[in-house]
């Protein structure tokens, strides 16, 4: 049976947008040493490098993880999984161990819905938070510190 013409304009729209992701590439991420908002973990490619930055809420070494070290990090926008394996413990074990506030860079991996970052370096930029406390600037050599309404000005999210 023939198609519609409906079903033509339908399969031509498909061929269209393939030929066009192919040629600009994925969606436009934050590239290092921009942090990418947790939100918007979905956006690269698995094997992307990204770079997330958060309060560190769990630590896990499990027994049975052969010394691989999972980390959960939060930003305003919501979590995102680290995955530290042993030789990168090594080399930042002090920001791994002691950090409250880390800037993590790695590529994405991806495992159906779940989203990991595999980290290859590791900051503990927990100075940060002191500047919180008392409304000082963030150091020059930590970056220009980005609120959320900056971060959603920009990123055209606001």
């Amino acid at each position: 049976m023939p198609m519609s013409l409906q079903e033509k304009e339908g399969v031509d729209l498909q061929r269209f947008c393939s030929i066009f992701v192919l040629m600009i590439g994925y969606p436009r991420w934050p590239k290092p040493p921009s942090a990418t908002p947790h939100n918007m973990l979905h956006l690269p490619p698995a094997g992307g490098v990204v770079t997330v930055a958060g309060l560190v809420l769990v630590r896990q070494r499990p027994g049975s993880a052969k010394g691989v070290i999972f980390l959960t990090l939060e930003d305003e926008t919501g979590v995102a999984n680290v995955v530290v394996w042993q030789k990168t413990y090594l080399a930042y074990r002090r920001a791994v161990i002691a950090g409250r506030l880390l800037r993590v860079t790695g590529p994405i991996q991806r495992d159906g819905q779940v989203v990991h970052v595999i980290a290859r370096k590791i900051e503990d930029i927990s100075e940060m938070l002191d500047t919180l406390a008392d409304g000082r600037d963030a150091p020059a050599e930590m970056g220009e510190p980005v609120n959320s309404y900056e971060a959603r000005r920009y990123s055209g999210y606001g």
